[in-house]
């Protein structure tokens, strides 16, 4: 899709010059061809793809952009992609008339009922473009501008080419990023105020002690280890096993704890590029004790994950080193760091390359691009688990801004853990069993 979306763009100079002349050329054909019996549908399919050609040559190219992945499923793998389930036909006609009753319900001026009837619709057909389009509106003008345009955006995967959700994307997206860079200003000022803080300041020291067990914890948990926090840090201090628990989920703790020092020690302090070699280190010793055979080591076979489908094994070596590639960009390079790490944890995470501990390492290599940007290491709380995995499954179907401001809200809630701790008034870490800092700001809210 990606490699498609490039040959598109690089050809754009030379269509634009005779693109006319070769819509009218198969313009023509068609009109031929269309009345043959047997072949309605295929000539329907090739005209709504010139259709989209045609807006991806005059219409897309003078667009923004929206932030995304360069790495996607490669062409060898098309055929193992999963095809959706095409809502029935009766299914289809519920949704048209929920739209029909939610657009009278809003002539009407009854909005909830509107609301109400197109999340009817689009439970029924989640594809349903109009449906989306609508709905953007309704949240639009209830000033929900960041879902509005996800709809928008959604809607225009599904459907390239449609007028209303063009339009409307191309209003709420400067709007949206002005929102994100408001967002990514207040971070800013957040690492000023922590950096202020003199690095022997002993409640700092004390804190980023806490948050390191945290962060073992938290990033071993959300895969479904049973550790308390306190098993996890008498396992790190003492490396005495945890009577009654499995030493698969003892060795993962471990692991994660030395992969940490690694990075510590050695890739902070290290200069130059990010290599391949790098993210297999970090790997190999984040299985290293649970798993060693698999340990820094790319997979060979195909795995599934869900509703995503990673790459082929024979791609994952070469959309590796591209990986790595992008690491080391100017484009990444001049990105925020907070966009910057997500996306590095993103890219990982979709490439699935390693058999096991794809996420602990992706939010290693997350930490990683942080704290190269003197930013403090974050925490992805188990309690934020439902909502870390949807933003992923959103990202994967085209929009990976949400997955951006998760990261960022993470962020944030972060850093002012580490404020309120070194303050005058310090509080301490939130227990691991609450939520985390369920007083903090969060600048933009995330709707799944």
């Amino acid at each position: 899709m990606a490699a498609l979306a490039a040959r598109r763009q690089a050809s754009c100079p030379v269509l634009r010059g005779w693109g006319p002349a070769v819509c009218v050329l198969l313009g023509s054909v068609m009109v031929v061809l269309l009345p043959l019996v047997g072949v309605e549908e295929p000539c329907c399919a090739m005209l709504k793809g010139f259709a989209l050609l045609r807006c991806q040559i005059w219409g897309i190219a003078q667009r923004p952009t929206v932030h995304s992945t360069s790495l996607a499923v490669p062409f060898t793998a098309l055929d193992l992609l999963p095809l959706r389930a095409k809502p029935s036909r009766e299914t289809e006609l519920e949704a048209k008339a929920a739209l029909q009753q939610a657009l009278e319900m809003k002539k009407q001026g009854k909005r909830e009922k509107a609301h109400k009837l197109l999340v009817h619709a689009l439970s029924m057909n989640p594809d349903f473009v109009d449906a989306l389009t609508e709905l953007g509106t309704i949240l639009e003008e209830e000033k929900d501008v960041v879902q509005a345009d996800h709809l928008y955006t959604k809607a225009l995967a599904i459907s390239p080419c449609n007028e209303k959700a063009l339009i409307s994307r191309d209003r709420t997206l400067p709007l949206v990023e002005e929102i994100d860079q408001r967002h990514f200003g207040i971070i800013d000022g957040k690492v000023r105020r922590l950096m202020s803080i003199p690095k022997g300041n002993s409640a700092l020291r004390r804190v980023m002690e806490e948050t390191y067990y945290h962060h073992i914890y938290h990033t071993v948990a959300i895969e479904g280890n049973t550790l308390t926090l306190s098993e996890i840090r008498h396992i790190i201090e003492t490396r005495y096993a945890v009577p009654g628990k499995s030493l698969q989920e003892q060795n993962e703790a471990i692991g994660v704890d030395v992969a940490m020092k690694y990075i510590n020690t050695t890739l902070l302090s290290r200069a130059g590029h990010m290599a391949v070699s790098d993210i297999l280190e970090i790997h190999r010793r984040v299985l290293g004790y649970a798993d060693p055979v698999e340990a820094g080591r790319l997979r060979t076979h195909q795995v599934f994950v869900g509703h995503h489908i990673p790459p082929h094994p024979q791609d994952v070596e070469r959309l590796m080193e591209e990986l790595v590639q992008w690491l080391n960009s100017e484009e990444a390079l001049q990105l925020h760091p907070v966009e910057f790490a997500a996306l590095a944890h993103y890219k990982l995470v979709y490439l699935h390359p390693f058999v096991d501990g794809n996420g602990r390492t992706s939010r290693l290599l997350m930490n990683l691009v942080l704290m190269q940007a003197s930013y403090p290491p974050i925490t992805i709380r188990k309690e934020q688990r439902a909502e870390y995995y949807a933003t992923l499954d959103t990202a994967n179907e085209g929009d990976v801004r949400p997955f951006i401001r998760f990261i960022a809200k993470c962020t944030e809630i972060t850093l002012d853990t580490l404020l309120i701790a070194t303050s005058e008034h310090s509080v301490g870490l939130p227990e691991a069993t609450h939520h985390a800092c369920p007083n903090c700001r969060h600048t933009i809210s995330i709707q799944n």
